[in-house]
């Protein structure tokens, strides 16, 4: 299904960036054309990436989920919100004490760029996607945001997509934060903010406006269309075809899954 009148953007595209979650697998499962779409990308000489803003895991996780899935990816294929925020902070404070609200695998991430993680008189608070929350870590996070620390979020997703439904992801908690403390973070970095987008481009060295951005959610994915990335919505995840009516960020095209992107290069 295709809403873009013209094809030439997305035809002459230099970079494809993918979703994950709801848009090449969910949960534990390969969505349908995933793994054809990134072999004839590979095929035709087009570079592609990983764009994730579940900072959840990091991207040694991604390598080892997509490998199990079928889909062997290179750790430089793959970007998330935790690593772009991570870059964001080190660019402006390299070695920074910060107190983080995340994963294991996220506090590794950030250990990897030379910052300190403290529970005690941080630099900033930092709050990701955190599957090991705990009322403690929660209440000490409102703590340092009520005393007017800098405040960074790693992305703005409201839910995670899942087999079964959706789970509470970094937004619910977010608005938990400011319900206790008056403060929205001061920095959100994951899509489709421009750090984002900054560390995208610095990495690739691909224009946003020689990228095709490919995702299920429209106030993420296809909000990037506003920093001038040609989009595509899948309807494998988060939004359904309804919701469009209602959106801000409109999508350039439709699919129902990547196997029907495929298809639509193939004819074109």
């Amino acid at each position: 299904m295709k809403r873009g009148q013209n094809d030439q953007r997305l035809l002459e595209a230099e970079c494809f960036l993918f979703d994950l979650d709801g848009t090449v697998y969910l949960g534990d499962q390969l969505l349908p054309g995933a793994l054809e779409l990134t072999r004839y990308l590979e095929e035709i000489g087009l570079d592609y990436y990983f764009l994730t803003n579940n900072s959840s895991r990091s991207r040694s996780d991604y390598v080892e989920k997509l490998a199990g899935l079928g889909l062997e990816v290179p750790l430089e294929r793959i970007f998330s919100s935790g690593m772009a925020t991570a870059i964001y902070l080190k660019k402006r404070s390299p070695g920074a004490r910060i107190y983080l609200v995340g994963t294991p695998s996220l506090e590794e991430e950030f250990r990897g760029y030379g910052f300190q993680l403290v529970e005690d008189d941080p630099d900033y608070a930092v709050l990701g996607f955190d599957t090991t929350l705990t009322y403690d870590k929660i209440w000490k996070l409102c703590d340092y945001v009520r005393e007017g620390r800098p405040y960074i979020a790693t992305h703005p997703d409201i839910n995670c997509p899942t087999p079964d439904g959706f789970m509470p992801d970094i937004g619910a908690m977010m608005a938990l934060v400011e319900a206790s403390t008056g403060r929205e973070p001061d920095v959100i970095v994951g899509k489709p903010y421009p750090p984002m987008v900054e560390a995208v481009v610095e990495n690739t060295g691909v224009d946003p406006e020689h990228q095709v951005m490919v995702g299920d959610r429209l106030y993420t994915d296809i909000a990037l269309g506003a920093a001038g990335i040609t989009t595509a919505l899948v309807l494998s995840g988060e939004s359904r075809a309804e919701d469009l009516a209602e959106a801000p960020h409109q999508p350039d095209y439709v699919f129902d899954h990547l196997a029907d992107l495929l298809a639509h290069l193939k004819r074109n």
